[in-house]
């Protein structure tokens, strides 16, 4: 199962709240109040999207945490990037060490195509896409004589 830390999730929660009101200064208390994540907790991803250069922090009486770019411009692969490392299902396809298996294995290459894939799909979805409302669930229809089979 392909699985995203808390942090990962936390981060998505944070940037989701702050996507919503725009350009505002949010200030990691008021954050963490309002998302009911632990103070220490958002503090550090606050700090890992800074150094990602997700959002951007000001000193002083009105500082705080802002979006560095449009929340259109800001994709899911970033954020996971900035919590995660590289994006990747295999620890073969980011490191050229650690693997026994490595000189005989036909398949890294083909790795490297799925990580790619899944990369580009992440990318694709931004924190706009993560705030839009979604609508009721299609409803699904199966013919009945197809459950006679």
């Amino acid at each position: 199962m392909l699985r995203l830390s808390k942090l990962t999730d936390y981060a998505t929660v944070i940037l989701s709240h702050m996507a919503k009101n725009g350009k505002q200064v949010h200030a990691a208390i008021e954050i963490a109040s309002i998302t009911g994540i632990a103070l220490p907790t958002v503090s550090k991803i606050l700090k890992l999207l800074v150094n990602a250069n997700v959002l951007v922090s000001t000193r002083g009486s009105k500082g705080g945490y802002g979006l560095a770019r449009l929340p259109e411009k800001i994709s899911v692969a970033t954020v996971i990037s900035a919590l995660e490392g590289p994006i990747a299902l295999t620890e073969c396809s980011i490191s050229h060490q650690g693997c026994e298996q490595a000189s005989g294995c036909g398949i890294r290459s083909n790795w490297n195509l799925i990580n790619l894939t899944i990369h580009n799909a992440l990318e694709s979805v931004t924190l706009a896409d993560m705030i839009r409302p979604t609508g009721a669930p299609e409803e699904i229809r199966v013919p009945v004589a197809s459950l006679f089979r």
